[in-house]
């Protein structure tokens, strides 16, 4: 499969505001957006106001790179979120927050998004108990997470948790460090995902 292989901070730079692509470095001083606060590029510093459409393709780009999602499947979601009950933009949020690679981030077990795909990819994560390898596998109300008992001396995974404290533990998803464990409490809403995007803007851009 395809995947972006480029600077990290390029892309927060692009879109003007921290994504938390990096883990711990975007919460300290070395962050690019902090550093140099204006877009990537030889034309970087210039000013160009953006069309609406151009305003709609930037809140959609945000979203799929802050999840690390390639556009068929991005495409795939909103599809999918247009089908179920609600408002469309929020569902769409609950749906690739509900990525088993983003709840193993969201308990602490990697730094990252990214790493989280690979942790889970390479293998180290069970899912009741079960081993599961799937980035975009679909975790739901009372799932346990845990990282495999093999896998538990990995000094990043133990890293990662020493640090998600600091990061923060959203109220939707309880943690045991001890144990390696996690259980998902609840699908979060809305207003639990904090995020700083216009899902609207990006419901608007595919409806049209």
């Amino acid at each position: 499969m395809a995947r972006y292989i480029g600077a990290l901070c390029r892309i927060c730079r692009r879109e003007g505001e921290k994504l938390f692509l990096k883990g711990d470095r975007c919460y300290t001083e070395k962050c690019a957006v902090e550093r140099r606060k204006y877009p990537p590029g030889e034309h970087g510093q210039g000013f160009k106001k953006l069309s609406d459409y151009g305003i709609q393709l930037r809140e959609k780009q945000k979203l799929r790179k802050m999840y690390g999602v390639l556009e068929r499947q991005f495409r795939r979601y909103f599809h999918a979120a247009e089908r179920k009950k609600g408002v469309t933009g929020e569902v769409l949020l609950q749906l690739i927050e509900s990525r088993l690679d983003t709840m193993v981030f969201r308990m602490g077990f990697a730094p990252n998004r990214r790493r989280a795909r690979q942790i889970v990819g390479h293998g180290h994560i069970q899912v009741n108990g079960r081993a599961t390898n799937l980035p975009s596998y679909q975790v739901k109300k009372g799932d346990v997470i845990e990282v495999k008992a093999a896998s538990r001396d990995i000094p990043e995974i133990i890293d990662s948790l020493s640090k998600s404290e600091y990061r923060g533990i959203p109220g939707w998803v309880e943690v045991d460090n001890a144990s390696f464990k996690g259980k998902v409490v609840h699908i979060p809403s809305r207003d639990e995902i904090q995020l700083p995007v216009q899902e609207q803007l990006v419901v608007e851009l595919y409806s049209k």
